[in-house]
């Protein structure tokens, strides 16, 4: 709720004082960096917040604080990643708000905090079939392993397949110490992570022992067919064409596929074809088949993520443009 006064003030009243602690942060940190990033002062009276400024920066401001405020309501907590987030798309701040937006799991609320985002959750919502591209940090993997959480608690699938090629940085597993399991799970706890963070600890072990979740290397996916599951391939850019090929073709009857990756970053050996962009090259615009692109101005890593990679970027297309010549 606003009131807007001829004095370039605008004051925001909200309900929950509790709430508005939050919102503020500890010391003032969020309003501050409110202040610094929209060019406005914000000064808080009791459940109330002032923001004066130029009447456009007020109205950024002000979308942004509702915003955020929503998001607290809904149950979500507000890092500095979230406010930093909101600042960055403030236009399009108050829908991505909406409760329908976010995947309510039992740790948190998981909400899009870009555009990309959003529209990769509504892809995940409304295709059989969804690529996520793009670099690290841009939370294609955990929005769709959040969708995927979502779904099961719902009843709407009956398991999740969470899936990874067993290939890195030039190594094999026949290579490692130990038994398969200790071979293959250092490739796979970014996915255990990921679910951690958003369900109870007991809770994701005894749904591994029931086999309602299952994550396990690309290879043991062969002469499968994934029925009623939420399956997820991350890091699919070290997929072969012909396990890409094999792995999509194992959606079964009531079954959702994401697949989720990073094509500059390839493990694969020198001059084989990623799975990952073969697939989406043949795939792209098929009814039932949705392709999102993330880029580095989705980063929701430390901010500083988002200009490696840009650096990373602008050298590797120097390079290119150098090559032409």
């Amino acid at each position: 709720m606003s009131e807007n006064r001829a004095d370039q003030i605008e004051l925001l009243s909200f309900a929950d004082n509790r709430l508005v602690a939050d919102l503020v942060g500890e010391h003032d940190a969020n309003l501050m960096l409110l202040e610094e990033a929209l060019g406005v002062r914000i000064d808080p009276k009791g459940n109330r917040l002032a923001v004066s400024g130029a009447p456009q920066a007020r109205a950024r401001a002000t979308s942004v604080l509702n915003a955020l405020y929503k998001r607290l309501e809904s149950g979500g907590a507000l890092a500095s990643a979230d406010v930093r987030a909101a600042v960055a798309f403030a236009d399009q701040a108050a829908e991505r708000s909406d409760g329908d937006a976010g995947v309510k799991t039992p740790r948190r609320l998981i909400s899009p905090r870009s555009p990309n985002q959003r529209q990769y959750l509504k892809a995940l919502r409304s295709h059989d079939l969804v690529f996520g591209i793009g670099p690290a940090g841009t939370g294609k993997t955990y929005l769709a392993v959040a969708h995927a959480v979502g779904l099961l608690l719902a009843g709407a699938v009956e398991r999740i397949v969470l899936s990874r090629p067993a290939v890195e940085a030039g190594e094999r597993i026949g290579f490692l110490p130990g038994d398969l399991k200790e071979k293959v799970d250092p490739y796979l706890r970014p996915l255990y992570d990921a679910l951690g963070d958003m369900m109870f600890a007991d809770y994701v072990e005894r749904r591994i022992a029931s086999g309602e979740i299952e994550i396990a290397p690309l290879a043991f996916m062969r002469g499968r067919t994934l029925a009623r599951a939420a399956v997820i391939l991350d890091e699919a850019q070290n997929a072969s064409v012909t396990q890409m090929k094999m792995f999509l073709t194992r959606l079964g009857e009531g079954a959702m596929m994401a697949v989720t990756g990073d094509p500059t970053q390839c493990d694969l050996p020198h001059g084989e074809k990623s799975g990952l962009a073969d697939a989406v090259g043949l795939l792209e615009g098929a009814s039932g088949v949705a392709v999102t692109r993330f880029t580095s101005a989705d980063v929701v890593r430390h901010p500083l993520v988002a200009r490696i990679i840009e650096a990373y970027d602008a050298r590797d297309r120097r390079m290119r443009a150098l090559k032409k010549k």
